[in-house]
């Protein structure tokens, strides 16, 4: 699935960046930042078994009720005093359709992508080592999951995990993300998508590397206002994208 046009990207130059370590306050948890954006499995031992990359999202809460702004409560102080009015959920409401997907490089130099679009699930116990769970189109709290074999990490040179809207309303800005990252050991690895980029209609999650033999996790969080051909083009895999549609359902 691609799509053509002017290669208008919303991205932040990623400087060298310190390495994460774990959160003293959060003993499972890593976060992936700007100012923090590294960390290494090998490094914390969580370079074997299955990988388990996570997506779950929800709408932002600001987007169900309609709020108050400050310059109305300065007309109206009183009206702090009033319940609010929820309105149904009508037209108004946003369908997203957040799909988990990946680019992979081998060590072979075999290049492809896992999604749900199109039907390519992967195979986690042959080449390319990664499968995807399927398809939520309704952001549910277990989302979608891509499961990457790391027994397998000589055979993996690269790996881009990225989110992409499908249909509807681009509406990233609207929506809280998060991708997760379960080792087979060692805390989880959380990457939030809370940048607002209201017209991108994709996102560059994280790149997994092989760097002579240890196994590198980057954020990336970069958007483009395409969709994965524009992604293909940022990071150099040169594969040949076509539209693709979903069965309805």
């Amino acid at each position: 699935m691609g799509m053509e046009g002017d290669r208008n990207v919303m991205w932040d130059f990623l400087r060298p960046g310190r390495m994460a370590s774990v959160d003293s306050g959060s003993p499972y948890k890593v976060t992936l930042t700007k100012r923090t954006p590294l960390i290494s499995l090998t490094e914390q031992g969580a370079a074997t078994g299955n990988l388990r990359v996570n997506l779950a999202w929800s709408m932002r809460a600001a987007d169900f009720t309609p709020g108050r702004s400050a310059g109305s409560l300065l007309r109206n102080p009183l009206s702090v005093l009033k319940p609010q009015v929820v309105q149904a959920q009508g037209p108004a409401m946003v369908n997203v359709d957040l799909d988990l997907a990946c680019m992979y490089e081998l060590a072979d130099g075999t290049k492809g992508v896992v999604q749900p679009l199109g039907n390519f699930f992967g195979d986690l116990h042959k080449p390319p080592y990664v499968e995807t769970s399927g398809d939520d189109r309704f952001g549910s709290p277990s989302g979608e999951t891509i499961y990457v074999n790391l027994d397998k990490k000589d055979e993996i040179k690269r790996l881009l995990i990225f989110v992409y809207i499908y249909d509807g309303t681009p509406a990233f800005d609207r929506t809280h993300a998060v991708v997760t990252l379960f080792p087979n050991t060692g805390p989880r690895i959380e990457i939030e998508l809370d940048e607002r980029a209201p017209q991108a209609r994709s996102c560059a999650v994280l790149l997994i590397e092989n760097r002579k033999g240890n196994l590198m996790v980057r954020r990336e969080v970069k958007y483009v206002y395409g969709f994965q051909a524009e992604l293909d083009r940022l990071y150099g895999w040169g594969l040949q994208w076509a539209r693709g549609y979903k069965s309805k359902t």
